[in-house]
C-alpha cells in the first residue's frame, strides 16, 4: 500500500508516479488517522462516562457517534480570540508545529508489513527527534500568550517532558540490543512468529511498565497532566486559546497518545503479528491485529485518566530522576550482559 525507496533509483518518466504515490499515501495515512482519532476521541469521552455512572455524549448522531465531528466544525466556526498582548505571530505558529510535528512522526511507523510510509534504518531515531521537538510547540504557545499561567503551563511542560525522555530513551536501547535493529519493521519482525517471542514475554517485562507510565507522562496526560492542571493553572500552556489554534493542540496531544499506543504494541506486543501463528488467526490482516492492540492500550490510557488521582510536582519529577531512571539504566547494563552471556551480543 504505502511505497518506499529513493526517488534516485527511478527514472525520470516514474518520478511524477513516485511523487504522486507518496502523496496519496501520505494522504490515506493523514486521513485514516484523524477519522479514527475523531471516534477514539468519543471513546475516550464515553469511558470516562462509564466511570461516573453517567451517560456522556449521546445526542448527535446515533449513540453519539458524530459528536466529535460536530465538535470540530463548532471549532473551526469559532472566532479565534487572540490577546492584546501576545506574540501574535508565535500565538498562531504554535499550535500549528505542534501539530505538524505530532504528524510527522508517523512516516516512519508500520501498520502492517511493508505498509509504511518511509521504512528508514533510524526509524527510532527518528521518532526520539520528532518527540523531542515537539515541546517547542508547547513552549511557543505557553510564551506567546503573555499569561504568567499559560508560561508556568509551558515550563511544567518543557522539563516533565525531557525528565521523562531520558527514561524512554533507555528503554528504548534495551528493545533496540534484543531486536539489533533502529529500524521499527526489523523490531515487529523479531518478535515473530508468536507471543512467546514477543518481548513482553522476555527479560525486558519491567521496561513495558516504565514506557507505558513514561509514556503518559510524555504525553501529558493524567496522573502527570500539570502542564495544564485545571486546579492551579487554570488549563496551563492552553489557557488562551480558542477556536482552530486550540484544536490543533488538542488533536496534535491525541496524536501523540496514538503513537505511544502504537509504539507500546510495536515495541513489546509484537505489532501487527498475530498472538499464535496459526490459522485462522494468520489469515487475519496485520493492520487489524494492530489496531486491536492499539485499542486497547487507549483504553488503559482512558481508564488510567478516569480512576488515577494526578500527581504532585515534585512526585512527578522524583519518580522520573530517581524512580525510572536508575532503573532503565540498570535494565541497560543487564540486557547487555544477558545477551553477551547467551551470545547474542559481540
Amino acid at each position: 500500500m504505502f511505497l518506499t525507496g529513493p526517488l534516485q533509483s527511478l527514472g525520470v518518466p516514474y518520478a511524477g508516479a513516485w511523487l504522486i504515490s507518496y502523496i496519496v499515501s501520505i494522504l490515506v495515512l493523514s486521513i485514516a488517522l484523524l477519522v479514527m482519532l475523531a471516534f477514539l476521541l468519543l471513546a475516550d469521552r464515553k469511558i470516562w462516562a462509564a466511570v461516573q455512572i453517567r451517560r456522556g455524549p449521546n445526542v448527535v448522531g446515533a449513540f453519539g457517534l458524530l459528536q466529535s465531528f460536530a465538535d470540530f466544525i463548532k471549532f473551526v466556526l469559532k472566532e479565534a480570540v487572540i490577546p492584546a498582548g501576545a506574540n501574535k505571530g508565535v500565538f498562531l505558529l504554535a499550535p500549528l508545529i505542534a501539530f505538524t510535528l505530532a504528524l510527522a512522526a508517523w512516516a516512519v511507523i508500520p501498520v502492517a508489513y511493508g505498509w509504511v510510509i518511509a521504512d528508514i534504518n533510524v526509524g527510532i531515531l527518528y521518532l526520539f527527534a520528532i518527540s523531542s521537538l515537539g515541546v517547542y510547540g508547547v513552549i511557543m504557545g505557553g510564551w506567546a500568550s503573555n499569561s504568567k499561567y499559560a508560561f508556568l503551563g509551558s515550563l511544567r511542560s518543557a522539563a516533565q517532558m525531557v525528565s521523562y525522555e531520558v527514561s524512554i530513551g533507555f528503554i528504548l536501547i534495551t528493545v533496540l540490543l534484543f531486536a539489533g535493529s533502529l529500524r521499527i519493521t526489523d523490531i515487529v519482525q523479531a518478535q515473530a512468529p508468536d507471543i512467546r517471542h514477543w518481548f513482553i514475554a522476555s527479560p525486558l517485562f519491567p521496561m513495558f511498565f516504565l514506557f507505558f507510565i513514561s509514556a503518559l507522562a510524555e504525553t501529558n496526560r493524567p496522573p502527570f497532566d500539570l502542564p495544564e492542571a485545571e486546579s492551579e493553572l487554570v488549563a496551563g500552556f492552553a489557557v488562551e486559546y480558542s477556536s482552530t489554534p486550540y484544536l490543533l493542540f488538542m488533536v496534535a496531544e491525541y496524536l501523540n497518545i496514538v503513537l505511544m499506543c502504537t509504539m507500546t504494541s510495536s515495541l513489546f506486543f509484537g505489532g501487527w503479528l498475530p498472538p499464535v501463528d496459526v490459522w485462522p488467526l494468520n489469515a487475519v490482516p496485520g493492520v487489524i491485529w494492530l489496531l486491536l492492540k492499539v485499542w486497547f492500550f487507549f483504553f488503559i490510557f482512558a481508564m488510567v485518566k478516569a480512576i488515577v488521582p494526578r500527581y504532585r510536582y515534585d512526585q512527578l519529577m522524583r519518580l522520573g530522576w530517581k524512580v525510572f531512571l536508575p532503573i532503565s539504566l540498570l535494565w541497560v547494563v543487564l540486557s547487555a550482559g544477558y545477551l553477551f552471556a547467551i551470545g547474542r551480543l559481540s
